[in-house]
């Protein structure tokens, strides 16, 4: 299944990645090749398999996303992994791995992808039904950070099941959880990590909450509620981050 990714990180970091096949390129008739435009052109033209690239008027462009930037190139469909590849790649290292309980907004998924990625995350498990997919609205919201992370599609609960037999402590993040403290963060966050992030909505789902070894929420002082789920997410992956340094 083909698929048109937009926007100068996404397509610069499709070309770099070299996990899909970009079918052809176009750029707005107008766009300067300078910049990350340049880049992309010097990948493309680097590419053992010539990519076709087109001047097209934005009309076209836009057709696809307005905030297109002034290039969408065509590419074969989302390259899915495997739990074993996530553990695979973490050969050598206490794992870390992202799970995502059925969340729905693509900007939130792009969000947690780009701050995992940023942070050495080895892979993100999302659920096989019921959640936003890797679309292009994703990998744009990621900044292109989708194309070199390796995201799984499977049952969390058996998921869990199989990391827990890794030796792999599952950390849930919910606003019914226990409250996050500075002094438990090396018990809880340190060492081989699955951090599990629940819906905008629905937070954890009932077996997924039960099958985490510990379930926490993040401390507020100020007078709204909750954080929304990438931003929850994105501080917990840090204060992870930081605790297994």
């Amino acid at each position: 299944m083909k698929e048109l990714i937009y926007s100068r990180n996404a397509v610069y970091e499709t070309l770099r990645a070299k996990r899909r096949q970009v079918f052809s390129i176009d750029i707005a008739d107008g766009v300067q090749e300078k910049g990350k435009i340049e880049q992309i052109l010097k990948l493309a033209a680097a590419q053992e398999q010539k990519i076709k690239v087109n001047r097209v008027g934005r009309p076209k462009l836009d057709k696809v996303h307005q905030n297109n930037q002034g290039i969408v190139a065509e590419v074969s469909g989302y390259p899915y992994a495997d739990v074993l590849d996530i553990l695979e790649h973490a050969s050598g290292d206490l794992p870390f791995i992202l799970m995502l309980d059925s969340l729905q907004d693509p900007q939130n998924f792009g969000t947690l992808i780009r701050t995992a990625e940023a942070l050495g995350v080895h892979g993100v498990v999302i659920p096989s039904a019921r959640t936003v997919d890797v679309t292009p609205a994703v990998v744009n919201a990621s900044s292109g950070a989708s194309e070199h992370m390796l995201i799984a599609q499977a049952n969390l609960s058996q998921t869990i099941d199989a990391l827990k037999a890794n030796d792999i402590w599952v950390v849930g993040l919910d606003q019914a959880g226990a409250e996050y403290e500075a002094h438990a963060a090396s018990r809880h966050l340190k060492g081989a990590l699955a951090l599990v992030v629940g819906s905008e909505g629905e937070g954890l789902h009932d077996l997924v909450r039960k099958k985490c070894d510990i379930v926490l929420k993040l401390p507020m002082r100020g007078k709204i509620e909750s954080l929304n789920a990438a931003v929850a997410g994105s501080v917990a992956l840090y204060l992870a981050y930081l605790a297994r340094k």
